[in-house]
């Protein structure tokens, strides 16, 4: 069994790493490394993991290494895994958004397997979604232990080329605040009407969640799912077409753009 270092203590390496356990991944097989103690110590304490303040320790303990630091952290630490330690052999995957893969292999400075993730924040609750795309110096065994990981915080989606990570992150990557927006904006309505703010949010997820589900547990077009609910001359009708008279395609299609402008500028300043 490969043995994993996760570079960082934060949130999604977090996810990852409970998600593995949960999975029945060797916890001895697992190290964390983090300059402050407590989130490490919590990681530790809370799946039976290793634990270090050294990088250099817990890249020369794993075969995978996930780099989970700040995006403007990468380089930093990259170069200085790629100085001191012989990395040709070790497989890094970054869920960094807005870093490169050629912009990591010049930081770790020697040839070897690159990764790159795009996780999003559902991961933190095994429901997420994860586009992947890997450099040329990638088996078929590292993307299988690749899809291994990341399916253990939800779907994978492998890319056909980097460029696509900029596309996953407006459709999945930044996509859950944009339903976070929608319905934070129908909770503040409900509010309007006079239900209490609990009862506004209780009626709002209950019916996002509803949504979801129905979507996943139909194979029907999204489109006709809409028309099923939508009466001729009815409520939903009238909404609905408040929505396309506001332009709301061309809304989303204009915030969806702007994400990816915005990833690419990112990878360009990184």
């Amino acid at each position: 069994m490969k043995k994993i270092a996760f570079i960082g203590a934060g949130n999604m390496n977090g996810a990852i790493i409970s998600g593995l356990i949960n999975g029945g991944f060797n916890p001895e097989h697992i190290i964390v490394s983090n300059p402050s103690a407590e989130k490490r110590l919590a990681l530790q304490a809370a799946h039976g993991i290793k634990q270090t303040q050294c990088n250099i320790e817990a890249t020369t303990f794993a075969d995978v290494i996930v780099l989970g630091v700040k995006p403007y952290l990468i380089e930093e630490v990259c170069q200085h895994l790629g100085k001191n330690i012989d990395i040709t052999d070790k497989c890094f995957i970054s869920v960094a958004a807005g870093c490169t893969i050629k912009q990591i292999e010049l930081a770790l400075v020697k040839p070897c397997t690159v990764i790159r993730t795009m996780p999003n924040t559902p991961a933190q609750l095994g429901c997420g979604v994860s586009g992947i795309y890997a450099n040329a110096h990638t088996t078929e065994e590292e993307k299988a232990f690749t899809t291994t990981l990341m399916e253990s915080v939800g779907i994978v989606k492998w890319l056909t080329s980097e460029e696509q990570i900029d596309h996953i992150i407006a459709v999945s990557g930044s996509a859950p605040a944009y339903f976070f927006l929608f319905m934070e904006a129908m909770q503040k309505q409900a509010i309007a009407y006079g239900f209490s703010e609990q009862d506004s949010r209780e009626l709002v997820q209950q019916t996002a969640l509803g949504a979801a589900k129905m979507v996943i547990e139909n194979k029907l077009p999204i489109g006709k799912l809409r028309e099923n609910v939508t009466s001729k001359g009815g409520t939903t009708q009238a909404a609905l077409t408040s929505f396309i008279d506001g332009g709301l395609e061309k809304l989303v299609s204009n915030a969806m753009n702007c994400a990816v402008d915005r990833a690419k500028e990112m990878a360009k300043t990184a």
